[in-house]
C-alpha cells in the first residue's frame, strides 16, 4: 500500500488521538476550525446534544471533547464493532474533538471511494501529516499530478525492471553469505527477518546499489552491509512512527526521532543518490519531479525518506503474515511449493516474466486470504461541503461539512462472518473456484458485493504499487520455498496477537516475534 493511501488514514487516526487540550497547532478547537458561523452553529448544537434531521446515530461518549478517543486508540476494532452492535452499519462518534461517521455497509461503499474530490477529500490533511512525521513541507501539492507520474514507473516495463532488480537484490540479501555459515541453522524472529530482507531488497532496488568495486562480488557485500545500517536505522523511525503521528513522543523519542531522521535525509540526499548505480526509473522520475517543482534540497531529502517509509512499510509485514501462514497450514504450503515447481522457478535464475508471475491462482489466493485477515487501513475522506448519502438499502443520510467519513474494511467485508464462512481462520484456497480459477463472487444479504476484499484500497487512490508490491511477495516466497529450509523453532507457537494501536495503519504487526530456523538447501 503506497503513500497515497496510508497518508491520509494516518492522519484520521492521529487526529482522532491527538490529545493536546481541544486544540490543533494552536488554531483553536478543532471542531470549529476554519468553519464559518453557521457551521459553527451546527458543532455546537451537537455539543449541546442536538441533531439535524436524517443524519446517523450519535455517540458522544462520556468524556467531554475526548469522547471516545481512549477506546478508539487502544483497539479501534474491538471500538468499533461494539458500536456496529450498538447502532448498525453507519454512526457518527466524537473522537478527540472532531466528529466521525463509520460506514461499515460494503454495498454503499462506492459512492465514498467515487466521489469527487470537491465533496469528499482523501488529500486536505496529507501535508499536515507530510509535517507532523517527517517535517516535510510541500507549497501547492498536487497529490493527484504525483500519483499520476509515479505510476507510470509502476507498470508494464518499468515494473518488469523493477521485478527483475528485486530479484536480484533479494539474492545478494539472502544468498551472499560473506561468513561461509549458510549451510548452519540460523534463528531469528520471522518478523523481524520478513521486514529486514524484504526492506533491504525493496531499497536497493528503488534506489540504487553502491558504486561497482573491484569485482560483482565484492559490491553484493558492500550492498548489503550498507542496506543492513539502512534497516537499522528506518526500523527505528518505524517504531516511533504511530506516536510520531499522534504528537505523542516523549522528551527522548523526540530526540532519537529528530536524530533518526536526520541520517536518514543525509542518506536519501540529492548527493548521495547521484552517487548509487542501477538507480530505478521510478527514483529517476520522482527526483525529477521535485526539481521541476522548485523543491528546495532539504525538502527532496524529505519527500525521500517519506517515500522509503510509504515504499517499505508494508511489505514486510505482508511476508511475515504469508510465511507464517505458509508453516502453519501444511496444507497450503504444499499447494504453493506444487505451485512454484511448475513455474520453473530455481535459485539460478536471473530473471522471471510477467506472464509467470501472473499465472499464480494458488499463490494469489493465499495473499488474498492473508491480507484479509492481516489489512487493517482507514479509508478516510474530510467532508468538504453538506451532503446526503445514499446507501445501498435506499436510506439517505445528511453528512456535516466539517465532519469525517471513515471507512474501515477490516470489519465488514474481510471480517464479516456473513460474507465468510469461519471469517477469523485462513483458508488458503478461500478465493479459489472448484476449477481452479479466480472466485471473485461473494455476497451480503443475498447480493453480490463489488468490494468484498480491500487492502489495496479503493476508488481513486486504490495503491499504485499493488502490482510491484505483488510480484515482490511471490518472489520472496519462491525463492525462500525453493532455495532454504526453514521451519518454525516450536511448531506449536500459536499465532501472535495483533499489535492493536496500529490499526488503521495498513498491515498490521504481531504483539510480539515468533521465532523460526532456516538454512540454505544444500544442491
Amino acid at each position: 500500500m503506497a503513500e497515497d493511501q496510508i497518508l491520509p488514514d494516518l492522519l484520521s487516526f492521529s487526529r482522532f488521538c491527538h490529545r493536546t487540550a481541544g486544540t490543533d497547532r494552536g488554531h483553536g478547537p478543532c471542531w470549529v476550525q476554519s468553519h464559518s458561523k453557521k457551521e459553527k452553529s451546527g458543532a455546537a448544537s451537537r455539543l449541546q446534544g442536538m441533531r439535524l434531521p436524517n443524519e446517523p446515530p450519535l455517540d458522544k461518549g462520556f468524556l467531554p471533547w475526548l469522547g471516545h478517543a481512549f477506546a478508539f486508540s487502544k483497539d479501534c476494532a474491538k471500538f468499533l464493532l461494539k458500536m456496529k452492535k450498538k447502532y448498525g452499519d453507519i454512526f457518527t462518534v466524537q473522537v478527540a474533538g472532531r466528529y466521525v461517521t463509520v460506514l461499515l455497509d460494503p454495498h454503499s461503499f462506492k459512492p465514498v471511494v467515487t466521489e469527487s474530490n470537491t465533496k469528499l477529500n482523501f488529500t486536505k490533511y496529507s501535508a499536515i501529516l507530510m509535517d507532523r512525521i517527517f517535517n516535510l513541507q510541500f507549497p501547492d501539492y498536487d497529490h493527484n499530478k504525483e500519483k499520476a507520474l509515479l505510476k507510470t514507473q509502476l507498470q508494464g516495463k518499468s515494473l518488469s525492471s523493477l521485478t527483475q532488480a528485486f530479484l536480484s537484490n533479494l539474492k545478494t540479501v539472502l544468498l551472499i553469505d560473506e561468513n561461509g555459515t549458510k549451510n548452519v541453522w540460523k534463528k531469528e524472529g520471522l518478523f523481524n527477518f520478513c521486514y529486514d530482507v524484504m526492506f533491504r531488497a525493496g531499497y536497493l532496488t528503488l534506489y540504487g546499489n553502491e558504486a561497482a568495486q573491484t569485482n560483482q562480488q565484492a559490491s553484493r557485500v558492500k550492498d548489503r552491509i550498507h542496506s543492513a545500517q539502512v534497516y537499522k536505522i528506518y526500523k527505528k523511525l518505524d517504531q516511533l512512527l504511530i506516536k510520531l503521528a499522534r504528537s505523542m513522543l516523549s522528551a527522548d523519542e523526540k530526540k532519537e526521532a529528530a536524530s533518526v531522521k536526520k541520517y536518514l535525509w543525509r542518506l536519501l540526499s540529492v548527493e548521495n543518490l547521484k552517487t548509487k548505480v542501477n538507480r530505478s526509473n521510478w527514483l529517476e522520475s520522482y527526483c525529477n519531479h521535485l526539481q521541476e517543482l522548485g523543491i528546495h534540497h532539504d525538502m527532496q531529502e524529505r519527500a525521500m525518506v517519506l517515500q522509503l517509509w510509504a515504499t517499505q512499510g508494508n511489505v514486510g509485514p505482508a511476508a511475515f503474515w504469508l510465511l507464517l501462514f505458509l508453516l502453519k497450514h501444511p496444507e497450503a504450503m504444499s499447494a504453493v511449493q506444487e505451485e512454484v515447481k511448475k513455474i520453473y522457478f530455481n535459485c539460478v535464475m536471473s530473471t522471471i516474466s510477467q506472464e509467470v508471475l501472473d499465472n499464480t491462482p494458488i499463490f494469489d489466493s493465499v495473499l488474498n486470504e492473508t491480507l484479509r485477515l492481516t489489512a487493517a487501513p482507514f479509508i478516510t475522506r474530510e467532508i468538504l461541503q453538506n451532503m446526503s448519502l445514499q446507501l445501498a438499502d435506499g436510506r439517505k443520510y445528511h453528512l456535516r461539512k466539517g465532519d469525517r467519513l471513515v471507512l474501515f474494511p477490516y470489519l465488514s467485508p474481510q471480517m464479516d462472518p456473513e460474507i465468510y464462512e469461519d471469517s477469523e481462520k485462513f483458508k488458503y484456497d478461500r478465493f479459489l473456484n472448484p476449477d481452479g480459477t479466480k472466485k471473485t463472487d461473494f455476497f451480503k444479504g443475498g447480493k453480490q458485493l463489488k468490494y468484498y476484499n480491500m487492502p489495496w484500497g479503493a476508488g481513486t487512490n486504490v495503491c499504485i504499487g499493488q502490482s510491484l508490491a505483488t510480484n515482490s511477495l511471490k518472489v520472496f516466497v519462491s525463492v525462500m520455498l525453493i532455495c532454504f529450509e526453514f521451519q518454525l523453532t516450536d511448531p506449536k507457537t500459536e499465532v501472535p496477537a495483533f499489535n492493536t494501536s496500529r490499526y488503521g495503519f495498513g498491515l498490521m504487526q504481531p504483539e510480539s516475534d515468533i521465532m523460526f530456523q532456516y538454512k540454505v538447501k544444500v544442491e
